[in-house]
Parts: C-alpha cells; sequence; structure tokens
C-alpha cells in the first residue's frame, strides 16, 4: 500500500512521515517536495498520479497565516480540490487537514458549526472554509472518499517555524510580552497533540468505510484557560514576565494598530519587519473557542494517549524549542540578519491570477463557478 502525503515538512507532516516510515512498514508513504509537486500547477499533480497511482492522499498543506489572496486561493483552496480531483479519478481516500479558523467563536463547537462564506474573511480562513464546503460538495455529487479533520491550535515538537504556541512560548522566553494579552479567566482553547495524529489517519485508512464522508474535530477533551498556560509557561521558566496586568481588548488592539503603522513607517526607510502573523487572531486572545470532540469519541478510533495535555508535554516542548532557538541565536540578547527574498525571475502567467480578486471580493461567487466547472475527476490521469 502506497499513499502521497502533501506537507511533509511542516509539523503534522513531519510527524506523519516519521510515523509511517518507523511503525507501518507495510505503507510506503511518499512526499515530494514542491520542486516535484507544486499544489499551484494541474500538470504536476496530473503527472504524479499519472506515473505513481497513490492507494490514498494525505493534504496537511498550508500556506503562511498572513499570505495573500493568490497564494491563499492558489494552495489552500484550488490545490487541495484538484487534489481531490486526482482522488475521485483513481476513487481512493483523501485525507485533509483543516482548520478552527473556519469555525466562530463558541463553547462546545460541533463540526457542523462553521463561519459564514464572506468576503470580510482573512485570506487564510476564507480559504479553509471554501475547501472544506467544495469538499463536502464533491462528496454529495461524485462520491468523493474524503475524510476532514479539523484541528485547532497544535503543539508538538520538531516544527521549525515560530506559529502558534510556539509563538506565544517564544514571546514569554524573549521578554516580548510584558503584560497579559486576554482576560484573567474564562477564555478558553481547544489544543491538538501534533503526535496523536499519525494514529487517527492510520486508523482511518484501516476503516475507510467508517470515516467517509465525515469530519472530525481532532482535539484534546479538556480546553485550556489562556492565562493558566501563560503562567504556568512563565512559572516553569522563572521569569518575571509578563506580569498579571490584563490589558483589555480595546487597548491591545489600538496597540496593535499603533505598532502596525510604526513599522510600515520603517519599512519605507529601508527595515524589515513585521507584526508577527498571530496578531491577525488578536481577537481570540479575548474569546473563547472550544471544540467540541464528542464525534470522534464516539467513533472506533481510541486515543493512544488519553493522558497526554498540553501541560503534560510543555517541559519537554520548552526544554526542545529553547535550545533550538538558543543554537539559531534568535533571542533578542543576539543580534539576528535580515534576509531579503532571492531576486525575482522570470514567471509564467498564473492561471489562479485572474481569479484571486473573485476570491477577495466574491468569494461565494467563485465557489459556486467551481462547483459548476472545476471539481471533475482528473480522467487525464487515467
Amino acid at each position: 500500500m502506497s499513499g502521497l502525503l502533501i506537507g511533509g515538512s511542516g509539523l503534522i507532516g513531519g510527524y506523519l512521515l516519521h510515523y509511517f516510515k518507523t511503525k507501518t512498514p507495510e505503507i510506503d508513504v511518499r512526499s515530494p517536495n514542491s520542486k516535484k509537486l507544486s499544489l499551484r500547477e494541474l500538470d504536476d499533480i496530473i503527472g504524479y498520479f499519472k506515473r505513481h497511482k497513490p492507494d490514498f492522499v494525505i493534504n496537511c498543506a498550508i500556506t503562511a497565516i498572513r499570505s495573500d489572496a493568490l497564494l491563499s486561493y492558489a494552495v489552500n483552496y484550488l490545490g487541495s480540490i484538484n487534489l481531490a480531483r486526482a482522488a475521485l479519478a483513481l476513487d481512493i481516500p483523501y485525507i485533509h487537514i483543516s482548520s478552527a479558523a473556519t469555525m466562530p467563536p463558541g463553547e462546545n463547537l460541533t463540526e457542523e458549526d462553521r463561519l459564514p462564506l464572506d468576503a470580510s474573511l482573512g485570506n487564510y480562513a476564507k480559504s479553509k472554509l471554501m475547501t472544506e464546503m467544495t469538499l463536502k460538495h464533491m462528496h454529495e455529487k461524485y462520491g468523493l472518499r474524503y475524510t476532514l479533520i479539523r484541528m485547532a491550535i497544535v503543539y508538538g515538537a520538531h516544527d521549525h517555524k515560530i506559529q502558534g504556541i510556539n509563538r506565544l512560548l517564544f514571546n514569554i522566553v524573549d521578554r516580548a510580552m510584558p503584560f497579559m494579552l486576554t482576560k484573567k479567566k474564562g477564555v478558553l482553547h481547544s489544543y491538538s497533540n501534533a503526535n496523536k495524529v499519525p494514529y487517527f489517519i492510520h486508523h482511518i485508512l484501516k476503516n475507510i468505510e467508517e470515516f467517509s464522508g465525515q469530519h472530525y474535530h481532532f482535539v484534546d477533551p479538556e480546553p485550556v484557560d489562556l492565562a493558566k498556560l501563560i503562567l504556568t509557561i512563565k512559572a516553569y521558566m522563572n521569569l518575571k514576565t509578563p506580569r498579571e496586568i490584563y490589558i483589555p481588548y480595546p487597548i491591545a488592539k489600538a496597540g496593535n494598530n499603533f505598532m502596525n503603522w510604526v513599522i510600515k513607517v520603517f519599512n519605507r526607510l529601508g527595515y524589515k519587519a513585521h507584526v508577527p502573523a498571530e496578531m491577525i487572531f488578536l481577537e481570540n486572545f479575548y474569546k473563547t473557542q472550544t471544540l467540541s470532540c464528542e464525534k470522534l469519541k464516539n467513533s472506533s478510533f481510541v486515543d493512544p494517549n488519553p493522558q497526554a495535555t498540553i501541560f503534560t508535554e510543555l517541559p519537554s516542548l520548552i526544554e526542545y524549542y529553547i535550545t533550538r532557538w538558543e543554537h539559531l541565536n534568535l533571542f533578542s540578547s543576539f543580534s539576528s540578519e535580515n534576509f531579503s527574498s532571492p531576486d525575482a525571475t522570470t514567471k509564467k502567467a498564473d492561471p489562479a491570477a485572474e481569479l484571486a480578486p473573485i476570491f477577495m471580493g466574491s468569494p461565494a461567487k467563485l465557489l459556486d463557478t467551481m462547483h459548476n466547472d472545476g471539481i471533475a475527476p482528473l480522467k487525464e490521469i487515467l
């Protein structure tokens, strides 16, 4: 049995590759890099599926949170749907990793809860939401054998990017958070253990009929109070900051807007800087969002390590990342160099470019167009 994994260099993809290489000798999983298979190139997808004929597809690739409309649409949405079309042509399972960014604030949210599709959504949330809607439509129209896994705040070691929970940890250790950017108590969030994801996906592959056409929340059963998590990290590191002064949301919002303005001024003077991408979700620091995992509990999947939580894993995560960041001289006590992007080269026309403005302004119209004309099986593979 062989499978295709997209996004093998990321946090979840790295755990998946390690799991299938070490624990499942009967399953061969390949994870080509973007030079061999780019989600932005339909010909790459068709060519790969024609050559290798995988037995299943796992897609956990995403663009950076701050990506523009074109990249978000081309990779997060169109690339994911083209993978599904290829899986549909071969009639093989397609497992897609999605995000709680597609959901509103609230407690005990179910798999049916999601944000309305609207142009005002950020590029990341909009592209992930459109993907969820189209995959469901493809299942109903063509019988796509897909399973969608929604993740919340993901934690785990061996992530090369400073994002999500790692950004919080980095800012606390680097003393970049002098005060508490949340409420004193009651702001709860769900967390997802990246180390457990491979066990669930392996179980899905062995029980594909049970999980086909379904959405699941893959989160720890107990939500976490953000203030408690911050203070736990502070206590573990024996730090004096952040101080227990809780900044109200309007003040935090105004401070964030001011910093964005300052950074724009410095960028015009030739200094390269930006506010962390996570600040896009500043409102989430003050609002609860917890996902129900009742549907997963009622399935045939059994948690391989039910005692593991963000708090039990925190010591090992801190030791791993602090050591790594020190080696890379990332803390403010060291000088860091800014690397400019490579020189622009001659590029061919991107077919997704003309659709990016529609993605920004009329996502529902674009979704209807795709559902009518762009989700049929890729018969070229056959």
